[in-house]
């Protein structure tokens, strides 16, 4: 029986040989049939197909570790709806992020429910049902990304991917128990998401635990040029430092819990918890960050989501939830000189608020205010929405990363969280004392399963600031492969899998312990080669190339996508009476042929 979805756990399984990837999948089919499709899922593959994917994963870091995906992101041969049967379509390339979660061995479960056209923070705007709390079907399971935060927190995947505009990757998070990571803006590819306020967008991340979520953003965020407003980080995103070396900054006024006395107490508790874990506290005025959420709505980024959707909404409106149509239509009402003053004022608001990061790391806010039951929302659709986002609106505006953790249970066994927000591209800082804090949860499950927080390894602070240096593997160092322990023994981090141009050869060197490839470059093979590319510190790389043995070398490699990378290369002479096994594409793929 499979007790933890947990990345940490099922990589263990696998290892040992206690489960299988098929296995998983069998497991979790079963479950999704016990709970039913709806409304978590709006299209869920064949279990045959998931059970196929599993069979073929690389056996990258994410190795047969199943995952669900918000809606509105595509993935090849599935439809992309948004939560609007009239808006289908099917996509033939999945998104940048789902390809390289894929690449590293992660599998696709299906399509989750969401607020239509990621529109909105209660997940109740779906013409596929309402996904409800797991832990009290009369309340709302927080949205847009409904679906992908309850099958988080039920177990029926490892983790999943929403977006976030408002706090669509946040207030689920809260309501489910789990972990939502929302990256800084451009860090991970929105190529193959359906837009919102495209200027805003991001892709997030649901798990049960703060490392799973981390693990995940490492391997999704990549510079993609395909995406317009991808950027480069300046420096790595996975520093993490220890609780007690932080400065987390609490609001002294101003945070509004609409009469929910429990959220507010606790809320006081995470904060004296915070403090108990060794963290400075510093109160700030509040004031600035909550103005400037009330610009999302009431300013000019509402027009982006007619510059997203307004042509279909003109033209198919009464296929639309009425609560999604208004907003959407309401925005034709904004104007150039709307938007310049509200460029202006947002401006105005990140000024006023910028010396405080000179004296704080991070601060804490809850994630929300409170929460409600479907029927209340379902009374007064906007001003409700609206209260859910006084602690999220602001944070994509002002271009800062954010973590929302468990932080407890009310009486009534509804969870609470709080959220963590830094700078931009300071996500790692975030990491470890996010995870402390979800540690001081009594008895903290994953979400609405049986697993224990506690039987899962804790975040490790490191210093991840130094100079790091990729190169490609394309053999006995792939993983799963006999040499792949000497990059885990350096620390290496997976960064992606990708191929060589064209005039690369491949041979199959004769008479080397374990086999080894030669990769070659003579400017008339076929290329196309797989390789996986991984980084380490300078002093780790140089131990690792004075392990590699002649005819083999370090040299420069063309990847298909005209970068170049440096990686393994073999002597021309030494392939002379190897095996061309170019055609196959790969070493494992040669391996596998083998009888």
């Amino acid at each position: 029986m499979i007790r933890s979805l947990n990345i940490a756990a099922l990589t263990a399984a696998y290892a040992s040989g206690s489960t299988t990837p098929q296995d998983v999948i069998a497991t979790l089919y079963r479950r999704i049939a016990d709970i039913g499709e709806r409304p978590i899922w709006i299209t869920l593959r064949s279990e045959d197909d998931a059970t196929n994917a599993a069979r073929l994963a690389p056996k990258g870091p994410l190795y047969g570790i199943p995952f669900a995906v918000k809606d509105n992101i595509d993935v090849a041969g599935l439809p992309t709806t948004c939560a609007c049967p009239a808006f289908a379509y099917t996509p033939q390339r999945s998104a940048t992020v789902v390809e390289r979660l894929e690449a590293a061995g992660a599998i696709v479960i299906g399509k989750t429910n969401l607020d239509q056209f990621a529109t909105g923070l209660v997940g109740t705007r779906s013409p596929y049902g309402i996904p409800s709390s797991p832990f009290n079907a009369e309340y709302i399971s927080g949205g847009s990304s409904s679906g992908s935060a309850v099958a988080v927190a039920r177990g029926l995947v490892s983790f999943a991917l929403g977006t976030d505009t408002a706090g669509s990757g946040r207030v689920p998070a809260g309501f489910n128990n789990i972990v939502g990571l929302k990256p800084t803006k451009g860090l991970i590819s929105t190529r193959g998401v359906v837009p919102a306020c495209r200027s805003q967008d991001v892709v997030s991340i649901f798990a049960l635990t703060v490392a799973d979520a981390s693990d995940v953003m490492t391997i999704a965020a990549a510079f993609d040029t395909d995406d317009i407003y991808a950027r480069r980080p300046p420096h790595p995103v996975r520093s993490f430092k220890t609780p007690s070396a932080m400065r987390i900054g609490v609001p002294q006024s101003g945070l509004e819990f609409f009469g929910d006395s429990a959220a507010e107490a606790l809320f006081t508790a995470a904060v004296a918890h915070v403090r108990a874990i060794g963290t400075e506290v510093v109160p700030f005025d509040f004031a600035p960050f909550a103005e400037a959420a009330k610009l999302l709505y009431a300013g000019p980024w509402v027009a982006e989501r007619y510059a997203a959707i307004g042509d279909f909404s003109e033209r198919h409106r009464d296929a639309m939830d009425p609560t999604v149509a208004a907003i959407v239509q309401g925005a034709r009402s904004k104007s150039a000189v709307d938007a310049f003053e509200g460029f202006y004022a947002l401006e105005a608001f990140k000024r006023q608020t910028e010396s405080l990061w000179t004296s704080i790391d991070a601060m804490l806010v809850p994630t929300t205010g409170t929460t409600y039951r479907i029927a209340e929302v379902l009374a007064d659709p906007l001003q409700l929405n609206s209260n859910l986002g006084a602690t999220t609106n602001f944070v994509n505006l002002m271009d800062l990363s954010a973590l929302a953790v468990p932080a407890g249970f009310r009486d009534n066994g509804l969870p609470f969280g709080v959220t963590l927000i830094g700078r931009a591209f300071e996500d790692g800082l975030l990491a470890a004392i996010g995870d402390a804090l979800q540690r001081t949860v009594a008895d903290a499950r994953l979400g609405a399963t049986p697993a224990l927080l506690s039987e899962t390894p804790a975040v490790q602070p490191h210093d991840d600031t130094s100079p790091r240096i990729p190169i490609a593997v394309v053999g006995a160092h792939l993983t799963g492969q006999p040499l792949h322990r000497q990059l885990r023994e350096r620390e290496a981090r997976f960064v992606r899998a990708a191929r060589t141009a064209a005039g690369y050869s491949f041979y199959a060197l004769s008479e080397t312990m374990p086999p080894k490839p030669g990769l070659v470059f003579d400017a008339i093979g076929a290329g196309g080669i797989e390789v996986e590319i991984w980084d380490m510190d300078s002093a780790a790389f140089g131990s690792f190339v004075a392990l590699i043995p002649s005819p083999l070398g370090i040299g420069t490699i063309t990847l298909d996508d005209g970068g170049t990378v440096q990686g393994f290369l073999c002597e021309a002479h030494a392939v002379a009476g190897s095996r061309d096994i170019t055609a196959f594409g790969g070493w494992r793929a040669w391996l596998a042929s083998l009888p």
